[in-house]
């Protein structure tokens, strides 16, 4: 990601534009190992016991992965939410995003085959239990937030940070840059308003009219963008000291923070005549 005021024309390699690639359908667990969904189309005789979400998954993508589990047509689970009365917080407002809680979950329960209803009830009671906590709450309360913000954050810190190493830099990078009433300019959150995982954003896509659009609009986005794990919800609420106001990943292990931009301009420029480099001839 690129954090800065001027305009811009490239976007680094996002996290989650790299999950996106490799993501492409549910992972199911049998009682040995985790094997693709997809695989199973070929293998009749093998039955998914459970269903892994993983960290950083949209919503759309956990009823996606649902639907596919269940052996149920597309949509399914995403028409039963209403069905769900799911408890979530007031702040949630009926959207489950940020609350279904990436871990495994047994496709039977109490001896009946799950259905979509109590696979999401299951994960937002799940991360109910994770975030509501005295630890989570109280770290919410230490940074002046309440536990939806936090929520938030994490969720942007999960999309943004190459590496675990740098979830609690990330977190840090979006307090300050709140604390200074600067805009986030968080490329994930124009992601996630796009409904899609890129590896670069355009200047036209930071003008877009939506409350996702961290480059227009002040503050954090009204929901969270993914479904965030515990590292990265550790990080929202234990960012680490630093006065860092941009990053940017050069290259796969060298995340750049720093609080000047111009330095954060020759790094950004070095990752660019990277990627340059990089590129096949045409």
């Amino acid at each position: 990601m690129y954090l800065n005021t001027p305009p811009r024309r490239t976007i680094r390699l996002t996290r989650r534009g790299r999950l996106a690639l490799i993501a492409t359908g549910a992972v199911v667990a049998g009682t040995a190992v985790a094997v693709p969904l997809l695989s199973l189309e070929s293998e009749k005789d093998v039955k998914p016991s459970s269903l892994v979400i993983p960290e950083g998954w949209r919503a759309g993508q956990v009823y996606d992965a649902v639907d596919k589990a269940l052996a149920l047509p597309p949509g399914s689970t995403r028409n039963s939410l209403a069905k769900a009365k799911l408890k979530l917080p007031s702040d949630a407002e009926g959207n489950p995003e940020g609350y279904l809680f990436p871990a495994t979950y047994p496709l039977q329960l109490s001896g009946k085959k799950a259905t979509p209803e109590t696979l999401l009830s299951f994960m937002v009671d799940t991360a109910d239990k994770k975030f509501n906590g005295a630890p989570v709450a109280a770290g919410a309360q230490r940074n002046a937030m309440n536990v939806y913000q936090a929520v938030t954050i994490a969720s942007i810190v999960q999309a943004e940070a190459a590496s675990k190493a740098d979830m609690a830099k990330v977190a840090r990078v979006i307090f300050n840059r709140l604390e200074r009433g600067m805009p986030l300019q968080m490329d994930s959150t124009i992601n996630y308003a796009l409904n899609r995982s890129t590896l670069r954003t355009h200047t036209n896509d930071t003008r877009i009219d939506s409350p996702y659009n961290s480059y227009q609009r002040m503050g954090l986005p009204p929901t969270p963008i993914d479904n965030p794990g515990e590292e990265a919800m550790r990080a929202a609420i234990n960012p680490a000291p630093g006065d860092w106001l941009y990053f940017v990943t050069v290259k796969p292990g060298d995340t750049r923070f720093t609080a000047d931009f111009a330095q954060h301009q020759r790094n950004v420029a070095e990752f660019n005549a990277l990627r340059k480099s990089a590129s096949p001839a045409r």
